[in-house]
C-alpha cells in the first residue's frame, strides 16, 4: 500500500510540477483570465501613478511646498499600499501577475512625466486628471468582476474607488485659486 501511495504522490508532484502557479480557485477559467488582465493593467496605472506622485513629491517648489509636498507624500504611500493587495488578488484567483518595470511600462494606460521641471498646480492637475482616468479604469475593472461574481476583488476595487476619489478631490482642492467656479 505504501507503494501506490509513493506512486500517487510521485504522480501528482509531477503534475503540479507542469502547473507550478496553478492556485485553486472556483472561478472559471475565463474568469482568471478577464480578471487577471483587468487587474493587471490597473496594478501597472497604479505603479505609474505612484512613481509620477512621488516624482512630483520629490520635486514639488514654491510657496505651497510643505502641504503639497505632505500631500503628494500622502498619496504616493496609499497608491503604494494598493499594490500589493491587487498582485495577491490575481493571484489567489490563480493568474499571474507584473514581473518587471518593463511589464509595467508596456501595460500602463498613465503617461509618464519625466520633464525637468513643472509647475506646481500643473503637478496637481495632472496627477488630479490620472486619479480621475485609474477610477473610471477601476469602475471597468468592477464591471468585469462583477460579471465573474468574483465578489472579494469587487469589494476591494469599491474601496480603492472610493481612495481615488479622495485623493482627486484633494487635489483639486489644493489647486483651487479662491475662485468660485472651481476647474
Amino acid at each position: 500500500m505504501a507503494k501506490k501511495l509513493n506512486e500517487k504522490t510521485t504522480k501528482a508532484a509531477k503534475t503540479l510540477r507542469k502547473r507550478p502557479l496553478a492556485t485553486p480557485t472556483d472561478l472559471a477559467a475565463a474568469a482568471t483570465r478577464d480578471i487577471s488582465a483587468v487587474l493587471n493593467q490597473v496594478l501597472a496605472d497604479v505603479f505609474a501613478l505612484y512613481l509620477k506622485t512621488k516624482n512630483f513629491h520629490w520635486h514639488v517648489s514654491g510657496p505651497h511646498f510643505r502641504d503639497y509636498h505632505l500631500l503628494l507624500d500622502e498619496q504616493g504611500d496609499q497608491l503604494f499600499a494598493m499594490t500589493d493587495p491587487i498582485a495577491e488578488r490575481i493571484r489567489k484567483i490563480g493568474g499571474t501577475t507584473l514581473r518587471s518595470i518593463g511589464h509595467i511600462s508596456r501595460t500602463q494606460r498613465i503617461a509618464d512625466n519625466d520633464a525637468d521641471y513643472v509647475q506646481p498646480l500643473d503637478m496637481l492637475a495632472e496627477l488630479r486628471e490620472d486619479n480621475k482616468t485609474l477610477a473610471a479604469s477601476l469602475r471597468e475593472a468592477h464591471n468585469v468582476t462583477d460579471e465573474h461574481r468574483d465578489i472579494a476583488s469587487s469589494s476591494l476595487i469599491e474601496n480603492w474607488i472610493d481612495e481615488t476619489e479622495r485623493r482627486t478631490w484633494f487635489l483639486f482642492e489644493a489647486s483651487r485659486q479662491g475662485d468660485s467656479t472651481g476647474h
